[in-house]
């Protein structure tokens, strides 16, 4: 099943190659020179050519991006706060996965079962002046639609006015939240709200496939940052789009784990300390069998996620 967007970006080479352009890279840079780009990062730039992981087709006056199936509910879905309250029928369809743990857990010698998710392919991220002349908004969405070559009562245009719908949303109290559609608008995001001097984390996985459902011990757990951090998930869209929002009480580590096959992941944990204002039938509290406000609520990031945190 295939996203196919056409007739858009007419002005492609100018956007790239132009001589008062700035690539991607160039931008990322140019903003953090002192921040190197994480890996998930690297793996979804758009390039003039492809790869098994992607595919971004150059035409007279088009662009084709191409991605895999859409992925279905998964536990990776659980974890985007402010929308556990949508999964809580499907708790006993969740494995037996450490979803959520507590920041105690967070130590040397701590096991839990968990497993690391892939998906087969990965959609590309776009350079800003292509991302920006493509409509993104649920008030265009049949403009959308035509653009992507995408059937109205289609799977991909169910799962392409979910993701803007969720974009468009209030999020919960004390969140500041945006979706970013380039990496230079992600950037821009996450230095505007804790400036330039932030560094750019992501889970890595040492598998080509996703993990099994096994026993991982912690060997490291080291505190980032304090109180404050932009996380940005992967949405499920034609091209990478990422939903970002920017927490204030929340405890970002950096976790080394290692699987009982011997994976070694280099794991990103979010805790978030003040759960005062979460929904009761939340997911975790469920889990965990504790009450909101309670105790930091931690859980892992997947590989296709981006943390964001500052450093002094």
């Amino acid at each position: 099943m295939k996203f196919n967007l056409l007739h858009v970006c007419t002005l492609l080479s100018v956007a790239l190659v132009g001589s008062d352009a700035l690539t991607p890279e160039t931008y990322w840079k140019s903003m953090l020179p002192n921040t190197p780009m994480p890996k998930s990062i690297k793996d979804i730039l758009y390039t003039e050519w492809s790869d098994e992981k992607s595919t971004v087709g150059v035409g007279k006056g088009s662009v084709g991006v191409h991605t895999g199936k859409p992925r279905k509910w998964t536990d990776v879905d659980t974890v985007k706060f402010g929308n556990y309250h949508k999964y809580e029928s499907k708790l006993k369809d969740i494995p037996n996965v450490a979803l959520f743990f507590l920041e105690n857990d967070l130590r040397q010698g701590t096991q839990m079962n968990q497993r690391f998710l892939k998906k087969d392919r990965i959609s590309t991220l776009l350079p800003r002046k292509i991302a920006d002349s493509i409509p993104f908004s649920s008030n265009n969405l049949p403009q959308i639609y035509n653009k992507f070559s995408v059937k109205p009562d289609s799977v991909e245009a169910k799962i392409m006015k979910q993701t803007l719908a969720e974009c468009e949303n209030t999020g919960i109290q004390g969140e500041e939240k945006y979706c970013a559609t380039s990496l230079e608008s992600m950037v821009d995001f996450s230095t505007i709200k804790l400036g330039k001097n932030v560094k750019a984390i992501s889970t890595e996985v040492n598998a080509k496939e996703s993990t099994r459902l096994q026993k991982f011990r912690i060997k490291v757990a080291k505190k980032l940052a304090a109180n404050k951090a932009v996380v940005c998930h992967k949405e499920n869209y034609p091209y990478a789009v990422f939903y970002c929002h920017k927490f204030v009480s929340t405890q970002t580590y950096a976790v080394s784990i290692t699987g009982a096959d011997g994976t070694k992941v280099s794991a990103v944990a979010v805790c978030h300390m003040d759960t005062t204002e979460w929904n009761p039938k939340h997911l975790a509290f469920q889990i965990l069998k504790v009450k909101p406000g309670t105790v930091p609520i931690c859980h892992f990031l997947p590989e296709e996620d981006v943390v964001w945190v500052p450093y002094l």
